[in-house]
């Protein structure tokens, strides 16, 4: 029984942030997650949106 909590919870985090990350695309927004809450200029480089903001 404590394994179907388990993933029952793991299931819902999941499912939340797939949802939230579907929510933030479909917004328009093309940084999700960026450290300075999509105030830094991004630019679109091999169809794919990159901060400035990155390390990487």
């Amino acid at each position: 029984m404590a394994d179907w909590i388990v993933l029952a919870v793991l299931a819902a985090i999941l499912g939340g942030a797939g949802f939230f990350v579907y929510r933030a695309k479909k917004s328009g927004k093309p940084c999700i997650g960026c450290p300075d809450g999509c105030a830094c200029h991004c630019q679109k480089s091999r169809g794919q949106h990159r901060c400035h903001c990155d390390k990487a």
